[in-house]
């Protein structure tokens, strides 16, 4: 990383708030987690700036969005590139593109546009965060399925086009590389001055190195989720008075007036309900069933309930826990608490109490809100870039929906927390001015004014890594009132090959009068990421082994409209076995004079990147060894094997990447050519294993139409690899993620290829060949032949009827 000169300060400017004393109280539990609230106080929702949302649609008839569609209402335009029936799978409608990107049939993207525009008049006193901005609707997906490169790169030049401030994406897949397609044309219209907000991904589950694009780009901002505070529930109401939570918007259809029966008496039972009730058991069909969770799934218990008649039922829980939502099958019912049951079966039935179901919609705190969802996607990007940046609510976020669909809706997801941070952006473009200079800094202020959270509730616990929450919960009131600035605020040390241990950073002072700045280092847990040849899952657990790091000064006087240097010098954590890959992280803290608090993020890993096994060649996945290449009825090869390639008998290449890789290759080879290779080792079939019964193809790949520009050694017949002349190419590609940690029914835990012709669509001439696979190591050299992992398959025959 080069350091630039210290001499002029980042444009930027101090903005003071306006009081507006006529401004509804916001106690919208997100706002108030962020200072959203604080600039609703002072009269700031976003009039004046667009924001284009490129997703499914929106519901623009919802009265909470206008109701319209068109110039002078909420939403005020966009584009459907795609139509209803549009899928993105092969076979499916092609795009059907009008004029009216209107969504009654998905309803993610109604709920995007109510985080950043919904009235605050509706039945839930919800409010979106820039609730005065206009909103351009870009569809991109019909009511179900995915969309291609070429559609959204299409969807981000046309946002761009037409003036959007900022645009928002709450879409994405695995990349792993900041050179993903979509990403680079992202990054390239946030280096234009439009602030370009992306989701981080919900693959938490998968652990690290799984980053999502297109938020992989560069220069856009990728978001992370934090739980949300609260959970929205019902209110039940006993005739006693007493209220009794249960998740849900919508209300129980259970009639008012039900007698209560307990199926058991013993509020302390362990199975109750999971045998066939009594034979003395009444109608049940008039009655409200209290059953105790446990032993047995919510179903089996209210089968047996329903058998004597029963439709409806309150299940109460066995310990003193959060409530979460249950599946109760075509049944109707809910979870309420252990001591809500508890009194039902001891009170409420001697009592001959009722129970009533209005619409009485409240919040509960829930443990354990404030910290990273379990969900979000684990950085970082396999060339050592931060995502995601930041990140904001996004777990159990009520929102507007398809007004045929509900009207609102309780959803999780980054998706969630990216339109989160656009609203976000909009208020900082409304109060320091609608300027690229504005758009350039935006990520900076937001990183340096995050707050970082930690990774349990627990008084002991590590902060998050900083791979995972990023610079931390976004604080919006306090970036944008931010007078001073903190650069570079992402500290990029790389990989122990590659380590950059000092940093110059350069603090700001733009506020009028001087501020002395204190340094210290507040250090975040180190997260081990790879188990053998396994990333870790999520949650990643961490260590306390952090980095070490010195500031010179620790302390200094920044006096108004001035920038001064500060050198950090950070060593990577010690005593770490390198072959888990551990990713160290924390935050270099400014504490002003004035009260202020700026960060610096930094992040490295604890070991080379060029010794990741890139290739799978366990048995772990699924119980053979990979890669391998199967014969027409899914079975394992081990010796030459004829093809005719017609129809399904063709060779199906398997594989798993461990990591992801700079360049991925397979080609032919003559079946007598000798490859050195640092994959080899015999096909253990494990008795006839048929691998395409699992489903394939899986990840299988097909070339999309873009990628025939953007790599045109596509197009390449033949070519030499360590000497060897390489008969024709099947398949090559740049900067592809790695495969999920999944089971074998995840859509991403392994690659196939099926072998039909060559990659510039010439037939394959009879003959004997190998498949030869190749894949470039992490920061390897693409002209070094050493720097490729590399696999020959056995004999493969193509012989024509």
């Amino acid at each position: 990383m080069t350091t630039p000169d210290v001499d002029r300060p980042p444009v930027s400017k101090t903005v003071v708030g306006t009081s507006n004393s006529t401004a509804a109280k916001d106690v919208f539990s997100t706002h108030v987690m962020t200072g959203v609230d604080k600039l609703h106080a002072d009269g700031y929702y976003g009039k004046g700036i667009k924001i284009g949302i490129i997703d499914t649609g929106i519901d623009y008839t919802h009265p909470a969005l206008g109701g319209k569609f068109g110039p002078g209402n909420k939403v005020i335009g966009g584009y459907d590139f795609v139509g209803d029936a549009y899928t993105g799978r092969d076979g499916t409608p092609p795009p059907s593109p009008d004029n009216d990107p209107l969504d009654q049939c998905n309803g993610h993207g109604t709920h995007v546009a109510g985080i950043i525009g919904a009235d605050p008049v509706n039945p839930y006193n919800i409010s979106g965060v820039a609730y005065e901005s206009s909103i351009n609707a870009y569809r991109v997906f019909g009511c179900d399925g995915s969309v291609p490169d070429d559609i959204l790169i299409d969807s981000l030049l046309r946002a761009y086009k037409d003036g959007n401030d900022v645009i928002t994406l709450s879409l994405g897949g695995a990349d792993g590389w900041t050179e993903a397609v979509s990403g680079v044309v992202a990054s390239k219209i946030a280096d234009a001055g439009r602030i370009v907000t992306i989701a981080a991904g919900n693959d938490g589950q998968y652990g690290s190195w799984y980053t999502s694009g297109p938020g992989t780009g560069l220069s856009v901002i990728s978001v992370g989720s934090i739980d949300n505070t609260v959970a929205t529930v019902q209110n039940a109401v006993v005739s006693s008075g007493r209220e009794i939570p249960y998740l849900g918007l919508a209300t129980l259809p259970i009639p008012a007036g039900l007698t209560l029966y307990a199926t058991s008496t013993d509020t302390t039972v362990a199975d109750d309900a999971c045998n066939p009730l009594p034979a003395t058991t009444p109608d049940l069909s008039n009655k409200l069933v209290i059953i105790r969770r446990g032993t047995c799934t919510f179903v089996s218990k209210l089968d047996n309930a329903a058998k004597f008649g029963a439709k409806y039922f309150l299940i109460y829980d066995n310990k003193d826990q959060t409530l979460s939502s249950i599946a109760t099958g075509n049944y109707i019912g809910a979870l309420i608490s252990q001591q809500d049951g508890v009194f039902l079966v001891k009170e409420g039935v001697p009592q001959n109490l009722t129970v009533s179901f209005p619409n009485n919609p409240a919040t509960i705190p829930v443990p354990g809100g404030g910290l990273m969802s379990s969900f979000s996607t684990y950085g970082p990007t396999n060339d050592m870039y931060f995502k995601p940046a930041v990140s904001a609510p996004g777990g159990n976020i009520l929102s507007t929906y398809p007004v045929p669909l509900g009207a609102y809706a309780i959803l999780s997801g980054t998706s969630m927390a990216t339109p989160f941070v656009a609203g976000s952006a909009a208020l900082l473009f409304q109060l320091r001015g609608k300027t690229a200079a504005t758009a350039k800094v935006a990520r900076t202020l937001f990183e340096n004014t995050a707050i970082p959270v930690q990774q349990t509730t627990a008084n002991t616990s590590l902060l998050e890594t900083a791979s995972h929450q990023g610079a931390g919960l976004i604080q919006v009131y306090d970036a944008i009132h931010a007078s001073g600035i903190l650069t570079p605020a992402e500290l990029l040390l790389n990989d122990t090959a590659n380590f950059k241990g000092t940093q110059i950073l350069k603090i700001t002072n733009n506020g009028k009068k001087p501020v002395t700045y204190t340094f210290s280092h507040i250090p975040a847990g180190t997260a081990p990421t790879i188990d053998g040849i396994e990333p870790i899952t999520g949650p990643v657990s961490l260590v306390n082994s952090p980095a070490t790091v010195s500031i010179v000064p620790n302390q200094l006087t920044v006096p108004a409209g001035f920038t001064l240097p500060v050198v950090a010098s950070i060593k990577a954590p010690t005593g770490l076995d390198a072959k888990t890959f551990p990713v160290y992280s924390g935050f270099i803290k400014a504490k002003g004079s004035d009260g202020s608090s700026l960060q610096s993020t930094y992040l490295g890993v604890a070991a080379s990147l060029k010794n990741a096994k890139i290739l799978d060649n366990t048995d772990a996945y699924f119980g053979v060894k990979l890669p391998l290449v199967t014969d027409k009825d899914g079975n394992p090869i081990s010796g030459p094997t004829t093809y005719t390639l017609n129809g399904s008998d063709t060779p199906l290449v398997i594989y798993r990447l461990a990591w992801g890789t700079p360049n991925f290759q397979l080609a032919l080879i003559d079946a007598k050519t000798n490859v050195t290779t640092n994959q080899r080792r015999s096909i253990d079939t494990r008795g006839e294993v048929d691998v395409r019964s699992l489903s394939l193809p899986h990840s299988t790949i097909n070339k999309r139409s873009i990628w025939s520009w953007l790599f045109p050694w596509l197009n390449q017949g033949s070519g030499t690899f360590n000497k060897v002349p390489l008969i024709g190419v099947l398949y090559q590609e740049d900067y592809i993620s790695r495969n999920s940690a999944g089971a074998t029914s995840d859509t991403n835990g392994y690659s196939a290829y099926q072998i039909t012709q060559f990659a510039n669509g010439t037939a394959i001439p009879d003959g004997s060949y190998k498949i030869l696979l190749r894949a470039l190591k992490i920061t390897g050299d693409p002209i070094k032949e050493e720097d490729y992992e590399v696999w020959t398959s056995p004999e493969i025959d193509v012989k024509r009827v």
